[in-house]
């Protein structure tokens, strides 16, 4: 057995949530947070456990942070469902916890896109805290890119967590049509404001970083394509953020 909770959060994801729940069948307990999906998800999780629930979205943080307090188990792994855990990975996690005095672990993750492992841009390792003692850590609470606080030390699993991210630029701008938005949300909180620096040095030095400091320029089209849709992004959420401060 996989001595972990698993927590899962989902909204409509029919395509991707088997092979995540298939990664971590042989867990401890795996517990499912559902925003009311409207398609087959809550029927395939239901097939992997018993301990999904339904609850109207609160962000992506406090949705998390409810799947992670009905956990039982002493450590919590945090997975999306278009994330899977590899046999390599979940022998290190059981060997790991039997022996440490940390309270969170940083996994690296391998980040997919149209079916293209991404090895650069800023996209590999991208460590990620996912794993973690129940009692030792909570998310902060914030509209987007929510974050795990852990109190007391971390450390690092060298086994990367899989991520199908982005299954076509379609995905993507659907996506980030929404990010955005808690992205300009969040930059208003932090009294932040957006002018005309922000419309057009911010989104040409996101591409600038990507694909050339960051060496984009070796993956290919993926890596061209990646920079400027996250350049885009970046013009999207300060552009909403502008929209908000005339409202």
């Amino acid at each position: 057995m996989f001595p972990i909770s698993v927590a899962i959060i989902t909204k409509n994801e029919e395509h991707n949530i088997e092979d995540a729940l298939k990664s971590v069948a042989d867990a401890q307990e795996i517990i499912v947070v559902d925003s009311f999906s409207s398609d087959r998800t809550v029927e395939i999780c239901r097939k992997y456990t018993d301990k999904v629930f339904q609850h109207q979205w609160e962000g992506y943080a406090r949705q998390k942070q409810r799947a992670v307090d009905l956990a039982v188990g002493q450590w919590v792994l945090i997975l999306d469902a278009d994330e899977r855990v590899t046999p390599d990975l979940k022998v290190e996690i059981v060997k790991t916890i039997a022996q440490t005095d940390c309270n969170g672990f940083y996994m690296p993750r391998e980040n997919y896109f149209i079916g293209k492992w991404i090895k650069h841009g800023g996209w590999w390792p991208d460590n990620t805290l996912r794993l973690f003692k129940k009692d030792k850590g909570r998310f902060e609470i914030r509209e987007v890119h929510e974050k795990i606080v852990i109190e007391g030390r971390t450390g690092y699993l060298k086994n990367p967590l899989r991520h199908y991210t982005y299954r076509s630029i379609q995905d993507f701008t659907a996506r980030m049509e929404g990010y955005s938005t808690l992205a300009a949300r969040e930059i208003l909180k932090s009294s932040g404001k957006a002018g005309v620096f922000s419309l057009t040095v911010k989104p040409l030095s996101t591409f600038l970083k990507m694909y050339v400091l960051r060496l984009g320029v070796l993956d290919g089209r993926h890596g061209l394509i990646l920079a400027v849709l996250y350049s885009y992004y970046t013009f999207l959420k300060y552009a909403k953020t502008w929209e908000i401060q005339l409202k």
